[in-house]
């Protein structure tokens, strides 16, 4: 039975790879072949058809999406604390002098 999965992951692999139009049809393939529920691979398309028809982005989109917002947020910060520090070494060099 393993040798079965590996096999169908493989040739979906190969039928779809470079395909961008059927790329859709990857992960719910790959959820066959590991778990063999067909039900759950059909829900997972269909989900991420209507979120790409509601929104123009697919699900994965929406991941990298979220992930470089969070590298944004975490520069900012970075910056903002730096910016911080800064001003108070200033401000105690100038209490410091007077």
């Amino acid at each position: 039975m393993k040798f079965f999965k590996i096999s169908f992951l493989f040739l979906t692999i190969i039928f779809l790879y470079g395909c961008i139009q059927t790329t859709a049809l990857l992960g719910p393939g790959i959820t066959v072949a590991t778990t063999g529920n067909v039900m759950h691979a059909g829900f997972q398309y269909g989900a991420n058809k209507a979120i790409k028809k509601e929104t123009g982005k697919d699900s994965f989109e929406h991941l990298q999406d979220i992930i470089e917002n969070q590298k944004q947020d975490e520069n900012f910060l970075i910056k903002f604390e730096d910016m911080v520090k800064k001003k108070f070494q200033i401000t105690r060099q100038k209490l410091s002098l007077n």
